[in-house]
């Protein structure tokens, strides 16, 4: 039952499939998982009531995954997300509101801000997708639906409850780089998290397949992905695999602290043929407020909030630092600013809003705030140093005092 780890050549085809498994990843700013992984060589086993399928080993269901190249399907995504944060409405109040799209262009329907609400509660979405340059994503709420639709060289999003539409044409060149469009900013389904989940690899995680499952009835390899180590906040990521395809169709991230998933998205209904092509077609309703964007924008909310590379984190943040590996590695920079406000600053309702989410702590580095969900906390101390991973908030205090 032990992780394979003793043949280099071995090590290195495992870490070139995961590689190959990420190539479609998307960027995340709340989920900061980046795992790593040692692979289990433990066969699959079904349970009472599972589908009894091939035994096969973790590299092989990776690998399974890294050739999966499924460019048709549509079908129904559940989304729950159970962070721990607080009430966005609450904030929203004690702030004076945001106004509009809560951005610079005003508008409801600008997914910079509208997909921001799969960060909390439980949502279903309708996803349809035909090659790299058609993929089409619906938000049903009640009785009201967005929309995010990209067709080749158009992106258009459509909010009916305030009968508003953002268009913006995509410049990343999705159809000659293979990249996708701003309607994927946000990772909404099952494979776009199991990339993440798996883009980087080492020896500070197990990897193993735990059974099997049905998932929007197909039969599927469970992936079960765990840190070695204490003092990362995450428990375990449990991936179901499609067993003929090897398209991710499941993902739940269960909390080291136990209870609900703090994130679990799967698809209910799934159908891998080709799309109608009227799927990706739309034209604003007659009446509809339309706001256009600029280039700037195009570049998408998680490419300007999130940049790529060390350097370009260093032009946002002040000597961007990481601290320690894999699961319990934690961010450190500078935001050259005084700390968080507060009611005892002048901050009045801002600051009384913030103080009541934090808890102060002290040390060698001298005092802070430690911000917390269940999956990621934050340290800000007061002379504005950030100290931020999926780990605990002893772990966040014990590397603020080991940088003094």
């Amino acid at each position: 039952m032990a992780p394979y780890d003793s043949d280099d050549n071995t090590n290195e085809d495992l870490r070139t499939g995961r590689r190959k498994a990420a190539r479609y990843v998307v960027p995340v700013a709340v989920l900061g998982v980046v795992a790593a992984a040692t692979i289990g060589l433990v066969p699959a086993f079904a349970g009472s009531g599972d589908p009894d399928l091939p035994d096969i080993t973790a590299q092989q269901l990776i690998e399974k995954i890294a050739a999966s190249d499924v460019q048709q399907l549509s079908g129904t995504v559940k989304i729950s997300t159970d962070l721990g944060l607080p009430n966005l409405g609450g904030l929203e109040s004690s702030l004076g509101g945001m106004g509009g799209g809560g951005d610079d262009s005003g508008s409801s329907a600008d997914p910079s801000s509208k997909l921001l609400e799969l960060a909390s509660g439980t949502h279903t979405l309708r996803v349809a997708s035909d090659g790299e340059d058609k993929q089409k994503l619906s938000l049903l709420d009640k009785a009201a639906e967005y929309s995010v639709i990209h067709n080749g060289d158009e992106v258009w999003a459509y909010d009916s409850a305030s009968n508003e539409a953002y268009h913006m044409k995509d410049s990343s060149g999705a159809a000659e780089k293979g990249t996708k469009g701003k309607a994927d900013d946000v990772p909404a389904t099952p494979k776009e998290l199991a990339d993440e989940a798996l883009k980087a690899a080492d020896d500070t995680t197990s990897v193993t397949v735990d059974g099997t499952a049905q998932v929007a009835g197909r039969d599927a390899y469970k992936l079960l992905i765990k840190p070695k180590a204490s003092g990362s906040t995450v428990g375990a990521i449990s991936i179901a695999v499609d067993s003929k395809t090897g398209l991710p169709l499941k993902f739940t991230l269960t909390p080291a602290s136990g209870g609900a998933a703090v994130i679990d998205a799967g698809f209910t209904k799934v159908d891998f043929s080709k799309p109608a092509a009227s799927t990706f077609d739309f034209s604003p309703p007659k009446g509809t407020k339309v706001t256009e964007g600029d280039e700037a924008k195009a570049e998408g909310p998680a490419d300007r909030a999130q940049p790529k590379g060390g350097e370009d984190l260093g032009e946002e943040f002040q000597g961007l630092n990481v601290i320690g590996e894999g699961w319990s590695s934690i961010a450190q920079f500078d935001t050259g600013g005084e700390g968080m406000p507060s009611e005892s600053s002048g901050a009045g309702d801002a600051g009384r809003f913030l103080d009541s989410l934090g808890d102060h702590v002290t040390g060698k580095f001298g005092s802070g705030t430690v911000f917390s969900t269940r999956l990621v906390n934050a340290l800000i101390t007061d002379d504005g140093k950030v100290y931020a991973g999926a780990v605990t908030k002893d772990a966040l205090v014990k590397a603020a005092n080991a940088a003094k």
